[in-house]
């Protein structure tokens, strides 16, 4: 879905936790997914951010977080005016996913409807649009 974000853990070759930073800017959304094993706190560092779990849309606060289990279909998203900063951990990892996996993943597992459709609460907003701007490093917070 072409959002800003950083992959903290693929550095360290972790197995066990994925940790990543998400920069929406108003009017986004990540992928519509689930995970098989995963679960995932969601914890937002600015903003106020918006995810939809299953067919409930929640708000959640500056500094708030909340925890989605494996099964659960989610999908963060910006109905704001100004961008979120979310950090997303999640354990275990899904080694289907990590680089150089010689797996044959079943995307539909993770997949089960089409991942790039965008919440209600942003009808009639197209994403991502037709030119992304290339991520400046120097925006994301440092380690």
């Amino acid at each position: 879905m072409k959002i800003p974000n950083a992959d903290y853990l693929e550095r360290t070759a972790s197995e066990i936790m994925g940790a990543r930073l998400w920069r929406l800017p108003p009017g986004s959304a990540n992928t519509l997914h689930k995970h098989i094993r995963a679960e995932e706190f969601y914890f937002v560092l600015e903003g106020t951010g918006r995810v939809r779990i299953g067919d409930k849309t929640l708000t959640v606060p500056r500094y708030g977080g909340l925890l989605v289990g494996p099964e659960e279909l989610r999908q963060v998203f910006n109905d704001t005016e100004t961008e979120v900063l979310w950090l997303i951990l999640g354990a275990p990892e899904e080694l289907e996913f990590l680089q150089g996996s010689k797996s044959t993943m079943d995307l539909s597992l993770i997949y089960p409807t089409n991942p790039t459709q965008l919440p209600n609460e942003l009808a009639g907003t197209t994403w991502p649009p037709k030119e992304v701007a290339p991520v400046d490093p120097s925006a994301l917070p440092k380690q």
